[in-house]
C-alpha cells in the first residue's frame, strides 16, 4: 500500500513546510484547511516540483461537524489514508474574564474534539490494515500551562495525554501514534500579544522549517514524544524539580509583557 499522508492545517506555518517536506520525499498528500485558495496553491507547487499526488480538502475544523466531515469526504474518494498529522490548531492570549468565550469554544474544538475524532475514525481503518501512524502537535505548554494562555494550554495538555495513552494502548497493532511537542515557532500563530511577552523575548521562536524537518522525521521513523530543541526540553523538565508556586511565578512573568 503506497503511503498517503492527511495533513490538517497544511495552507500556512508549520503544516505547509510539512508538506513540502513530505512531497520532496514522494510521499502522497491529502492537505486539509480552510483556505481552498493556498491549499490549491500548494497543490500546483508541490506537484509541479515534486510529482507527486496531491489532494486538497477545505475544511474549517473548529466547526462541531467539520472533522466527521472531512472524513466522510476523504472516503468518498476512495483514498485510503495511512498516516495522519493533526496539525491544525489555534490559540488565545490573555485574561481568560476577558477573553472571548466563543473564540474558546472554538479553539476546543479545533484543538481538542477534532483531533479526537480524526484520530479515532482513521486509526478504525487503520486498524483493519494493521499499519498506520498518527502525529498530533502538542506543545512546550502540554508540560508547563502558563498563564494568560489558560484554555490553550488546557488544550494541549490534553492532546499530549490522549497521545501517549493511546501510543500504550496501541502497542503491538502495527499503528504508531505519536507528539510533536515545539516551543515559540514563527508562525502567523503568533500575535501582536504573545510576540511582546517576555516568553519569546527569552525563548526566541524557531523557524517553520526546522519544526517541520523534526516533526517529519518523528511522523515516518519516530515513536513517542519529540520535545523540538535543547532550550525547550530542558524548560519542559523544570517542574520536576521547581515547587509548584516558584514555578508558576515563573511562568506567570514569562507570559507576561511586563
Amino acid at each position: 500500500m503506497k503511503e498517503l499522508v492527511l495533513l490538517t492545517g497544511a495552507s500556512s506555518g508549520i503544516g505547509y513546510e510539512m508538506a513540502k517536506h513530505l512531497a520532496a520525499q514522494q510521499i502522497d498528500l491529502v492537505l486539509v484547511a480552510r483556505s481552498v485558495d493556498k491549499l490549491n496553491a500548494l497543490k500546483r507547487e508541490l506537484e509541479q516540483h515534486y510529482a507527486n499526488s496531491v489532494h486538497v480538502f477545505q475544511q474549517d475544523l473548529s466547526e462541531v461537524d467539520g472533522a466527521v466531515s472531512l472524513y466522510e469526504a476523504v472516503t468518498k474518494q476512495g483514498l485510503t489514508v495511512t498516516a495522519l498529522v493533526n496539525n491544525a490548531g489555534s490559540g488565545v492570549y490573555g485574561n481568560f474574564s476577558d477573553t472571548d468565550l466563543d473564540e474558546e469554544l472554538r479553539m476546543i474544538q479545533l484543538n481538542v474534539t477534532s483531533v479526537v475524532a480524526l484520530t479515532k475514525l482513521f486509526l478504525q481503518d487503520m486498524l483493519v490494515h494493521k499499519r498506520g501512524r498518527i502525529m498530533n502537535i502538542a506543545s512546550l505548554l502540554s508540560f508547563l500551562p502558563f498563564p494568560y494562555y489558560s484554555v490553550y494550554s488546557a488544550t494541549k495538555s490534553f492532546v499530549l495525554a490522549f497521545t501517549e495513552t493511546l501510543a500504550a494502548e496501541l502497542e503491538g497493532t502495527g499503528v504508531i501514534v505519536t507528539a510533536l511537542c515545539p516551543g515559540p515557532v514563527d508562525t502567523a500563530f503568533n500575535t501582536d500579544a504573545m510576540w511582546k511577552t517576555n516568553a519569546y523575548k527569552a525563548n526566541k521562536p524557531v523557524p517553520a522549517k526546522e519544526v517541520a524537518r523534526q516533526g517529519v522525521a518523528l511522523l515516518l521513523k519516530g515513536k513517542g514524544k519529540k520535545i523540538v530543541g535543547f532550550n525547550n526540553w530542558f524548560i519542559s523538565n523544570l517542574p520536576r524539580i521547581t515547587p509548584d508556586g516558584i514555578m508558576m511565578n515563573i511562568k506567570k512573568n514569562l507570559a507576561s509583557q511586563q
